[in-house]
């Protein structure tokens, strides 16, 4: 399952991101965020039309805003 995919309010743990679809600085950006295998996630709200972007991603207490593209690179596990 992929974060983008991950039902709100679920929390699970990053199993493994496709560094090779993002851009090198998005990676920079979402490594300095946290969001890197091991850390535990979840979906606090989706876009409002639709399920689009942004995604409201809780990483710790902390929570960001993340493209749904970026969200499909990272592979969950059930935490």
């Amino acid at each position: 399952m992929t974060l983008d995919s991950l039902p709100l309010g679920q929390t699970a743990r990053i199993a493994a991101v496709d560094w090779a679809v993002l851009a090198e600085d998005e990676g920079q950006r979402l490594r300095a965020l946290g969001l890197d295998a091991g850390a535990k996630v979840a979906v606090a709200h989706r876009g409002i039309f639709g399920g689009a972007d942004p995604l409201a991603i809780t990483v710790g207490r902390m929570t960001v805003a993340l493209r749904r593209s970026h969200a499909r690179a990272m592979r969950v596990e059930p935490a």
